[in-house]
Order: C-alpha cells, then structure tokens, then sequence
C-alpha cells in the first residue's frame, strides 16, 4: 500500500493565491459597473453605465485572475512571472485611469491590492519558492 505525500505549499503562494482572488473580484465588480448592474460612486453621487468593450476587458481580467489564482495555488513557477506581468499591467491600468476622469477613491483598492502582490512577489524568500533567483 503506498500513501501520496501532500505536497507542500509554502505560506507566501497561499497568500498570493487570496490575493489574487481578491484582483478577480474587484475584477468582477468593474465589470458588473461596466454592464450597469453596480453603480460608479463619485463622492455623494452614483452614476450607472453601460460600456460594452469595458464589460468584455474586465471580464477578461477576472478570467486571467482566476487563472492565475489557480496556478498559484498549484505553487506553478510560470506563475510567479505572468502574476507580475499582470500585476505591473493593472497597475499602468489604474494609474491611466487617474490620468483621466477617475478619482482614487474609484481604483485605490485595486491599486492597493496590487502593489501590495508586486511588492511580495519580489521579496528573497517567495521568489525562492517559485523557483526565481
């Protein structure tokens, strides 16, 4: 009789693995704003909208979040790479979007979320489990 030996999953790709949970569901939540179901909040004021081509963009965003969130969860070192390849292109994402007519208070929890991932994947010891030098 042989036992499978569970493979072990260090801390800081569990943590990532929730934090890009958490990018999927902001995700979600741009894209139910973009199809009009959630309101846009500016200030005191909510506004509805309907924008295709941003309801097609985010809903591939939540996609590629959930992809990855499972890849991480897998501890696949190809995922460490593409998570800051994402992670850098929401980040230039949010940082256009203040450059246009958003506030922060529309995109500061994205842009936390995800120069918080960006900061913890560079650090020693996380990419080490990934297999990164």
């Amino acid at each position: 009789m042989t036992t499978a030996t569970p493979k072990h999953r260090p801390f800081g790709a569990t943590l990532l693995a929730i934090l890009a949970g958490l990018a999927a569901l902001m995700a979600g939540i741009h894209l139910l704003q973009s199809l009009g179901i959630l309101p846009y909040f500016i200030g005191e004021y909510s506004v509805r909208g309907f924008n295709l081509w941003n309801a097609i963009m985010w809903g591939l965003m939540v996609w590629v979040w959930v992809w990855v969130a499972q890849m991480l969860w897998r501890v696949d070192p190809q995922a460490w790479l593409f998570l800051a390849v994402i992670t850098v292109f929401n980040l230039i994402l949010n940082f256009v979007y203040l450059l246009g007519s958003a506030s922060w208070s529309d995109v500061s929890i994205s842009f936390i979320i995800n120069a918080v991932i960006l900061i913890y994947i560079m650090l020693p010891g996380v990419r080490q489990a990934f297999g990164q030098k």
